[in-house]
């Protein structure tokens, strides 16, 4: 298929590095790096890989630069198959692209093929034409790896593939940690960083402006633009209303990062509360948002009110920007704290009982003030403020 040609140079040229358009711009950029999680996709046959994670993170380019890292190990090139599905009009031209590449596998005797199949969530129920060929015994010496940017559709596909996973994982990509983010702006390692605490300072204060994005991290000029053109195609891939979108995240924008309830944003945008809630569930299924119920004891009350943080804080200032809205100044030292517990633990929470805590996660209670409190707080509450937050955040493992 010409598609195919098109978008698989390494089988044509030696030098196809310089003409991929993903890997010619991370070259030029000042700060660049290999992303940790492309040595977490299994390279074992049989496997059925799942990388999902919001847009613009850099999940096309990290499969890029797996793709020449496997070339470099010595990986006959014409054994590797990419397709971005962004450029593939319908479930049908899906089923063709995979027929024929069952073919071509075969004709060119691939003893092992890797197959990826980029931005899948672009086609509905994208699973069923996968599926079909797996049934059928096809590709049972491959590595296959999916990536797409919504959890919604994603996230439930390995259930959809009960038994076939073989040695597969599943990998989430998101914009840098700070942790991260300070490694690559500064070149020194965790441990160098926490002894030199001017630096992380200074680091924080960047990161908080910057946020993790590839784009943003490297204040290319049109990094707000490129996240909010990946929220917009999204919810135009979704069905859903843009205008919705807008006002629901205008309303949850002046909130943060007080907890409030969906009747409130309901209220602002006049739409029901259902509504609210179908909305809030999208955006966090791409990754936009995160939801923190009130946890008292070991109960998590999910009828009270929520708190809602924003997945990374230049993600925040974008939308903000994109949107005409101003934010508690707050609502970014809380969001890094509570996104960097959730990275960690899988889950946050608040408490609001006698006393209220801003995040709770596994163990930790963390109360996060944008200033030093003079506050007193019971035994075990931890106190992040902005002077202490870049040692805190350096400290947290994965």
């Amino acid at each position: 298929m010409e598609a195919f040609n098109d978008l698989n140079p390494w089988w044509f040229l030696s030098n196809w590095e310089a003409k991929d358009k993903h890997l010619s711009e991370w070259e030029r950029q000042g700060y660049r790096w290999v992303p940790r999680w492309i040595n977490e996709v299994s390279l074992e046959p049989f496997s059925l890989n799942f990388v999902y994670g919001i847009r613009q993170a850099g999940k096309t380019t990290g499969i890029k630069l797996l793709i020449r890292d496997i070339i470099r190990r010595g990986v006959d090139p014409l054994s590797i198959y990419y397709l971005d599905l962004d450029y593939v009009a319908s479930f049908a031209e899906l089923r063709r692209a995979l027929e024929w590449l069952s073919a071509e596998t075969k004709k060119r005797g691939n003893r092992t093929s890797y197959v990826f199949l980029d931005e899948v969530t672009a086609i509905e129920e994208w699973w069923r034409a996968l599926k079909f060929f797996l049934d059928k015994g096809e590709f049972r010496d491959s590595v296959i790896t999916v990536s797409g940017s919504s959890s919604v559709n994603l996230v439930k596909a390995p259930e959809r593939f009960p038994g076939r996973k073989g040695k597969g994982r599943e990998v989430l990509v998101m914009p840098l940690s700070f942790p991260e983010f300070a490694e690559v702006r500064s070149g020194k390692s965790r441990e160098e960083l926490l002894s030199d605490v001017s630096l992380a300072k200074s680091l924080f204060r960047d990161y908080l402006e910057l946020g993790g994005f590839p784009k943003s991290v490297n204040n290319h000029p049109d990094a707000h633009d490129a996240v909010i053109s990946g929220i917009v195609g999204e919810t135009y891939k979704a069905g859903k209303r843009l205008e919705i979108v807008q006002e629901v995240l205008g309303s949850i924008i002046t909130k943060v990062p007080s907890a409030f309830s969906y009747n409130s944003v309901a209220n602002d945008v006049g739409i029901s509360h259902n509504t609210v809630a179908e909305y809030v569930d999208f955006l966090a299924g791409i990754f936009v948002i995160g939801v923190a119920y009130l946890k008292r004891g070991n109960e998590v009350v999910k009828r009270k009110e929520k708190k809602v943080f924003f997945r990374d804080p230049f993600l925040l200032r974008a939308i903000a920007k994109w949107l005409g809205r101003d934010f508690e100044g707050s609502a970014l030292l809380e969001g890094v704290v509570q996104e960097h517990l959730y990275r960690k633990f899988g889950e946050v929470y608040y408490y609001k009982d006698s006393y209220e805590v801003d995040v709770v996660a596994g163990d930790l209670k963390v109360e996060v003030k944008k200033a030093r409190s003079r506050k007193s707080y019971p035994e075990g509450v931890i106190i992040v403020d902005e002077e202490n937050a870049p040692l805190f955040l350096l400290k947290l493992r994965p």
